[in-house]
């Protein structure tokens, strides 16, 4: 996990160096595009056929779908974090804290937890964290933008005081003047999963000399482990209560599974005129099941994999040269070849492959799924294969009108929080690769004990080595390595993620 996290800030890191100079060029439309460039989009093969035509001839039995939509048991964990000491808020501030965060929306929703965090230890007022631009998706969205603020800062008014801004006295203190020279009031050495007793010792001194300190980067920068109970609760109240989505986002998301639950009243915008008739309908009607998969397969992760997708030479060519653009060819996975990275299961899930993982547990052409993912590395082709096995498949564009679609166009934070929204509220998530998405979810809905399939990526990276398996011998594989992956609670270990793994810091067991 720590591994992973390092890797992720200086990934940011290297993009806001160099995607100022290539990112309009990288980007171009495809009119001005370079023949090299068109080279890349042709049309990925199917890497697994003779497995998807046996999966499309299977039909699953009623008796094991009803098993696959089944809830999670009661597995005698509830969610706790409020402190059992009563919650007090700062006598007297230290001074203000202000943290810039990069990355994309879950990166920035750890980072928040973190901040409120280091706060309290400070004894700080927190200012309402500034969300940098996303140097890939250029998304100036705010926090105010994204999450209530209100909620926000009433749920957590016993734990410390959060302003909307500076006042007018230290209305200096923006990204503009920290960016312009080196600052006394700003921290950039704050090391990843830093103690609080590093903050103690080099921040506190700084906020009682100027009233303020600003910390950028700061993400990932507080330790998942050796903090005091109250913190580690205090965290976790943040990321499971204090975090809502604004109004619109929650009314959007609502829309969108109410039209996955009920797909003969999903006709795009509901006309108010209309609205309790169709209310009444929809009431009389049984709720379908539905499947959120986050499809995580954009050109900067198929990139940095390193590993072959199927597009042929001339995508193998783009995404190295991608790589070597992007990160200077310091990309630890192009070391290994495909093999090698599918064995120690390193290669995200294709649309193909997560398709094909879902038909062996048991889903069918019956299925609907909800498809979570902002942007696809080669296009419909890619995805068609999966759509060929779940025709039900639907996403935003599909299920909300233009119209509806206006507030989050084109601002890949908001879509992501819509796609986070229906992802807690489906029957079953499952993610195609690890990342920031699948860790926040997994946590979340691990909190909620909901159940979430796991896919396990060593084992279906060698059975999808052998070429000449059967299906028979996939499917038994496939269900005999998942039997404990659909949610059963795991105990975090030391260094991991308190997001990912809520048990036991976030959670409480309770004996029968």
């Amino acid at each position: 996990m720590k591994v992973q996290h390092q890797r992720t800030g200086a990934l940011s890191g290297l993009l806001v160096l160099f995607f100022p100079i290539f990112l309009p060029g990288l980007f171009s439309p495809l009119s001005h595009a370079s023949p090299s460039m068109l080279s890349e989009l042709n049309d990925p093969k199917p890497k697994h056929s003779s497995l998807m035509n046996s999966a499309l001839q299977q039909q699953s039995s009623n008796e094991k779908q009803s098993d696959l939509w089944t809830p999670l048991a009661d597995q005698g964990w509830r969610p706790c974090v409020e402190s059992t000491n009563a919650p007090t808020t700062p006598q007297e501030s230290q001074g203000y804290l202000q943290v810039f965060l990069d990355g994309g929306l879950n990166q920035q929703r750890m980072g928040i937890c973190d901040a409120v965090a280091v706060a309290k230890i400070l004894n700080a007022t927190l200012v309402i964290p500034h969300l940098e631009v996303n140097p890939v998706w250029q998304d100036s969205s705010s926090f105010m933008d994204i999450f209530d603020v209100d909620h926000f800062i009433e749920t957590l008014k016993d734990n410390i005081t959060i302003v909307r801004e500076l006042p007018d006295d230290l209305s200096w203190s923006t990204r503009e003047f920290y960016a312009a020279a080196i600052r006394t009031t700003r921290i950039k050495t704050a090391p990843v999963h830093a103690s609080a007793n590093w903050y103690m010792e080099n921040v506190l001194p700084v906020l009682q000399s100027y009233g303020i300190a600003a910390i950028a980067p700061f993400s990932h920068r507080l330790a998942f482990d050796n903090l005091p109970m109250d913190i580690q609760l205090l965290r976790c109240k943040v990321n499971f209560q204090a975090l809502v989505f604004v109004p619109h986002i929650r009314a959007l998301g609502d829309e969108l599974v109410s039209r996955l639950r009920y797909p003969s009243n999903s006709g795009g915008a509901l006309d108010t005129d209309h609205l309790r008739e169709t209310t009444d309908a929809v009431a009389k009607q049984v709720p379908r099941k539905f499947v959120a998969l986050h499809l995580r397969f954009d050109k900067d992760m198929a990139a940095h994999s390193a590993c072959d997708f199927g597009g042929g030479k001339a995508e193998k060519l783009a995404l190295a040269k991608y790589r070597q653009l992007i990160w200077q060819g310091r990309v630890l996975n192009s070391q290994f070849t495909d093999e090698e990275l599918r064995s120690q299961g390193r290669c995200p899930l294709t649309p193909e492959e997560i398709g094909l993982l879902l038909a062996a547990l048991g889903f069918d052409n019956t299925t609907r799924l909800y498809l979570a993912s902002h942007k696809v590395y080669g296009g419909e082709a890619r995805i068609s294969t999966l759509r060929k096995l779940f025709p039900l498949m639907e996403d935003k564009k599909s299920l909300a009108s233009s119209e509806e679609r206006t507030r989050i166009k084109g601002k890949a934070s908001l879509l992501a929080a819509v796609d986070y929204y229906v992802g807690m509220h489906s029957d079953i998530f499952i993610s195609a690769s690890p990342g920031n998405m699948h860790n926040a979810l997994v946590g979340h809905r691990t909190f909620e004990n909901l159940k979430t399939i796991r896919p396990n990526m060593a084992l279906l990276g060698q059975l999808f080595l052998n070429k000449s398996i059967s299906w028979s011998d996939f499917q038994k594989a496939v269900v005999e390595g998942h039997g404990n992956r659909e949610g059963q609670i795991r105990l975090r270990n030391p260094k991991q993620s308190i997001y990912t793994y809520p048990a036991s810091d976030c959670m409480c067991h309770v004996k029968g």
